[in-house]
């Protein structure tokens, strides 16, 4: 399908609503305005319907190489395209973790033939793969991600000096996990001394507190600002955190960014009663009074990204105890419909959400054309009906895991189409996969 004619959408772009038309030829938009009259191979009549950029999720988990059980390129980013995510950015804590040039080009090559979405991956840094870090192609790859707190396999990244070494010597966007292991342990021997085996979920924020991540994230802020480097960190659960980071100057001029994400923003500790492990998250959903906090610092520019951290296991594994079953939940199907909802209750707006979980991803990472409904660009672009609701049900869940924190909730809003780097990836329930997405770019 080399064109599309989009007709009377209310656009949501750049900080506006307004009615128009939009004509996308071969992959780009070619054409916004009213009333446009050219001959086009698809016609899709959006009266009615909200057009807003495709969200650019910087933080999944895709689980591929090697947790296939849990989750695969191919089915995830179904998922996340039938939720308005048509850009996701994946993390190395795969197996093998993705920690040399050779296992990265691995994951791009399994991306180009399976995922519906387009596509980057962070290069992962460990205590001893400096070399392998540094050879990473800021043009090709979104950035560097570390571990500074519990991950997997061999990725936590703890001693002082390589952590200097890649705050010194990394050009690219180092994004980080922060939370400090040993007040982690400390704080989890304790509560196995008190209660053994019957730790519960509640005691979840209690054994991963503010204090871990405050003590790790300030760290890493205090290393960026050392050494000048381009520091995101992501996930942020804390009120306290929320203080560390600057709204004085546009996110364009900024050195140190911050991330929100779904649960830290909809969920808080008193809903640990009924959802349990299937709100286990690192870092911990905490207090009403941190997801207050985070929204409002979403709110007002110092966090400038929302994101789902979107990491799927399977039902077995997180109907085990709370010692057993392991952290993170998927996200990406439902994650834009959460946020309408959140704009339906009068707490953000849209073209905030839109500015969070689209411009400001592409401007943060440098990413080449997407981001924005504009001529020229790559069209990414999804279509929204916010008086149209949509439940949450087993049957309709995508991800390959077939749960969901939300399951049961009606969402007010629901996606309709998704058009992929001009490809009509989803209608109405409807996916057409005769194309790929394409390999994000980064400006340098």
């Amino acid at each position: 399908m080399s064109s599309i004619l989009i007709k009377s959408a209310t656009i949501v772009n750049e900080g506006k609503s307004f009615e128009a038309d939009v004509f996308i030829r071969e992959g780009r938009i070619e054409q916004i305005g009213s009333n446009i009259d050219k001959k086009a191979d698809k016609e899709i009549n959006a009266e009615g319907l909200h057009l807003l950029p495709g969200c650019i999720d910087d933080q999944v988990h895709f689980r591929e190489p090697g947790l296939t059980h849990k989750a695969e390129i191919f089915t995830e980013s179904r998922a996340a395209v039938a939720g308005g995510i048509t850009s996701f950015m994946e993390m190395p804590n795969t197996v093998p973790n993705t920690v040399t040039q050779a296992l990265l080009a691995d994951k791009y090559a399994i991306a180009s033939a399976r995922s519906l979405a387009n596509y980057s991956f962070f290069m992962g840094a460990t205590n001893d793969n400096m070399e392998e870090v540094l050879k990473t192609d800021p043009r090709q790859v979104c950035g560097i991600k570390i571990f500074m707190g519990s991950s997997t396999g061999n990725m936590l990244v703890d001693n002082e000096k390589t952590l200097q070494t890649i705050f010194s010597s990394t050009p690219m966007l180092i994004a980080t996990h922060c939370e400090d292991e040993e007040t982690i342990r400390r704080n989890m021997e304790a509560f196995k001394a008190q209660y053994g085996d019957q730790i519960t979920p509640e005691m979840h924020p209690q054994i991963r507190t503010a204090e871990a991540c405050y003590k790790s994230s300030s760290f890493a802020v205090e290393l960026a600002k050392k050494h000048g480097s381009r520091l995101h960190i992501l996930h942020i659960s804390t009120a306290i955190e929320t203080g560390l980071f600057s709204n004085a100057i546009p996110l364009s001029e900024k050195r140190i960014t911050a991330e929100a994400c779904i649960h830290h923003l909809w969920f808080s500790d008193k809903d640990y009663a009924e959802k349990g492990n299937w709100i286990k998250w690192n870092p911990a959903v905490k207090s009403e009074q941190d997801r207050d906090a985070i929204l409002q610092a979403v709110l007002d520019d110092r966090i400038d990204v929302i994101a789902t951290d979107h990491a799927p296991h399977t039902i077995e594994e997180k109907k085990q105890s709370y010692l057993q079953a392991p952290s993170g939940g998927p996200l990406v199907q439902h994650a834009l419909t959460a946020m309408l909802d959140m704009v339906a209750q009068g707490k953000i707006s849209l073209e905030k959400v839109v500015e969070k979980m689209a411009h400001n991803p592409a401007i943060c990472f440098n990413i080449e054309k997407r981001g924005f409904i504009r001529e020229g660009y790559w069209a990414d672009l999804v279509l929204v009906d916010l008086n149209k609701p949509s439940v949450v049900t087993k049957e309709n869940i995508l991800s390959k895991c077939k749960w969901s924190p939300f399951e049961g909730h009606s969402f007010r809003s629901s996606v309709s189409h998704t058009i992929v780097s001009g490809h009509l990836a989803y209608e109405n329930g409807t996916f057409n996969e005769a194309k790929q997405g394409e390999r994000l770019l980064f400006n340098v």
